[in-house]
């Protein structure tokens, strides 16, 4: 059984980098950063993820090459903030196009224990920037496409 396990979460990213989806979000022992190594090339980033304090609310960044692990279909960068009730929600800021919601998401994976992005706090990596608040999570991007989570809400342009 364990040795099942483990062969899951080996191969999952793999996996999850071939079909052009995130990885599940596991916190590493250093954070909740993903570390990634440099390819030859040395295109690869860092991953970034946050939670709103409800633990309700989750996103995680993937800069514009991806990781070591996962490459957004379009080279990235971008943002995938996943909203666990009252249903599971994924929404996505990808380089371009209006944002996207994915409300048959396969791998809910939402949420790592931290960093908390309180409320009235700002977020910002590459072209995207988040404002966490008591009525939820709103996510834009510099050319204006954008998404809000919350509870009673989900909308995206």
């Amino acid at each position: 059984m364990y040795l099942r396990a483990l062969l899951f979460l080996v191969l999952l990213p793999l996996v999850a980098q071939a079909e052009g989806v995130p990885p599940p979000r596991m916190p590493t022992a250093e954070g909740s950063a993903t570390k990634a190594t440099p390819d030859v090339a040395g295109s690869m980033g860092e991953q970034e993820e946050f939670v709103l304090p409800s633990g309700n609310i989750g996103c995680i960044y993937t800069p514009k090459g991806g990781t070591d692990v996962y490459r957004p279909a379009d080279g990235g960068p971008e943002l995938v903030c996943d909203r666990v009730e009252p249903r599971y929600v994924r929404a996505v800021l990808s380089r371009t196009g209006p944002g996207d919601l994915l409300r048959d998401v396969g791998d809910p994976s939402c949420c790592s224990a931290g960093p908390v992005l309180d409320y009235g706090q700002r977020w910002s990596a590459g072209p995207f920037s988040c404002l966490s608040t008591r009525k939820g999570l709103a996510c834009k991007r510099d050319d204006g496409h954008s998404f809000f989570l919350s509870r009673a809400r989900i909308e995206t342009n």
